[in-house]
């Protein structure tokens, strides 16, 4: 009980920070602290992401950050290619999909760093933060407060 309290703090705190939906701490933590088998770990995590996901998005809108037309196009294409996904997964062994899921972390990370590395970051201090703290002293536990647009509306 304890690890699932600590993947799911751990998760939605994630999820807020850097909006990665959770998933990436989910699947691992199920798997190592719940001992979990894959595919049980991934559908395990689909479904509690889901009020992640409706609570990260509602905090994200409220400062305007939800591109809706994206939004709304990235989630009708997502309905087809998780049904498929699921299919997919069904069809493989534990330890394939296991391996997949840990190539796809090693490739969104390799890409991150790369992009990190490659385009200098903007400032992390000025306005735009102080004007976020106002407005949630928890601090981003609920949410992410760090992406609030400044006065000016420049990020």
């Amino acid at each position: 009980m304890i690890g699932a309290i600590a993947i799911g703090l751990a998760g939605g705190v994630i999820a807020g920070l850097l909006g990665v939906g959770g998933g990436v701490l989910f699947v691992p933590g199920l798997v190592i602290f719940l001992s979990l088998n894959q595919h049980h770990a991934e559908a395990t995590s689909l479904l509690a992401i889901v009020p992640v996901a409706a609570v990260g998005a509602y905090r994200h809108d409220r400062y305007g950050n939800v591109q809706r037309a994206d939004a709304l196009l990235l989630g009708s294409l997502s309905l087809a290619g998780a049904a498929g996904g699921v299919g997919l997964a069904n069809a493989l062994s534990g330890a394939l999909l296991r391996d997949a899921f840990a190539a796809l972390m090693v490739i969104v990370a390799a890409q991150l760093a790369y992009r990190a590395l490659r385009q200098p970051s903007k400032s992390s201090v000025g306005p735009r933060h102080e004007h976020a703290i106002a407005q949630d002293p928890l601090g981003g536990l609920c949410g992410n407060t760090a992406a609030a647009p400044d006065k000016d509306g420049l990020d």
